[in-house]
């Protein structure tokens, strides 16, 4: 049983003081792998899971501490269970290789994805609101990245199933996809250097005020009232990184706006942040003080463009999506118009 949720290739060979048992013993899950590892003297005072990552390479460290958190490791017979454990020259541990949550999320399951574009080396999708991207604790399965392994063989052989940017669960709209390596590389080198070029849809509660098109440059860290939330932030007193985004009015009223906002980095829950910050919380964001309004349930922000030079084919490509049902309604009730983009 190898866990699916390493993401490296596998190496040829375990370092010397590491020895397979047999594959099964009395009593062991049929799907369980036994390993014993003996502390060389190298090793000696090593973290147990730090010891472990590096004696059974192929596993992730954060894959270990959960085995070792769930018992599944021994020393002298009993089980240890902390990570932090220091291990000593001649310890013989032995080690069952249970597949976690983690390690069994990373599975294909066959869903419906609206696919906008696909050759060899790339696809681009509109992902609806209410998809997760990536599993994580409280949605192991479910996810866009279960999807992409059933749906392209191709994406079952780079890490995250070729995901290079994510979408929060309830934005909807595009995300460009890897099918190789090279191509995911090329893509998270060309994200880095702000060629791929990123636009947002989003209704805004209150009456916009002021210039039509702003820029908001202020860094985004962790808010330090509230560690589920982001904030901007003073670096000189808090963890952050330099964020920007460009907010340009399309359309208001004396209740809501509507604004375009193009993305020059991409920080966790970017827009959603500059946009509290302008006094115009997203519609239906509760987190960053919206409020459900217009029969949103979800924050009203739609990826809706997306355009970037092919990273192998060297041709420019540029995709628009409309805006989904929902936010059409909300501005159809807000008495503001839309026109689908072409």
């Amino acid at each position: 049983m190898v866990p699916t949720e390493s993401l490296s290739d596998p190496l040829d060979e375990s370092p010397p003081w590491v020895a397979a048992l047999a594959d099964e013993e009395p009593g062991a899950a049929d799907d369980a792998e036994w390993r014993t590892v003996l502390v060389g003297a190298a090793q000696h005072g090593q973290r147990l899971d730090r010891m472990l990552a590096e004696a059974v390479a192929e596993f992730s460290r954060s894959y270990l501490q959960q085995l070792i958190e769930q018992g599944a490791v021994s020393l002298q017979g009993k089980p240890v269970l902390k990570p932090a454990h220091k291990v000593k020259v001649g310890d013989l541990l032995r080690l069952e290789m249970r597949p976690t949550l983690e390690s069994q999320a990373f599975r294909p399951e066959p869903m419906a994805l609206q696919v906008v574009y696909e050759d060899e080396h790339l696809l681009v999708i509109d992902k609806p609101a209410g998809l997760v991207v990536h599993p994580a604790p409280g949605n192991w399965g479910g996810t866009l990245l279960n999807g992409l392994l059933a749906y392209s063989p191709a994406c079952a052989r780079v890490p995250r199933a070729g995901i290079v940017h994510r979408l929060d669960k309830d934005t909807s709209g595009l995300m460009v996809v890897a099918k190789t390596r090279s191509t995911m590389d090329a893509l998270v080198g060309m994200i880095a250097r702000r060629e791929v070029q990123r636009q947002y849809q989003a209704l805004a509660h209150r009456p916009w005020q002021g210039r039509e098109q702003v820029s908001v440059e202020m860094p985004i860290g962790r808010d330090p009232r509230n560690r589920l939330r982001m904030a901007v932030v003073d670096l000189a007193q808090h963890a952050g990184k330099p964020a920007r985004t460009d907010v340009e009015l399309l359309a208001g009223s004396d209740q809501v706006c509507r604004v375009r906002c193009t993305l020059h980095t991409g920080r966790t829950h970017q827009i959603r942040v500059h946009m509290a910050h302008l006094g115009h919380p997203l519609v239906a964001d509760v987190l960053y003080g919206g409020h459900p309004a217009l029969g949103m349930q979800r924050q009203a922000l739609h990826a809706f463009r997306l355009a970037f030079v092919h990273p192998v084919q060297e041709n420019w490509l540029e995709f628009l999506a409309p805006l989904p049902l929902d936010m059409q309604q909300a501005l159809a009730v807000a008495g503001l118009g839309y026109n689908p983009p072409h």
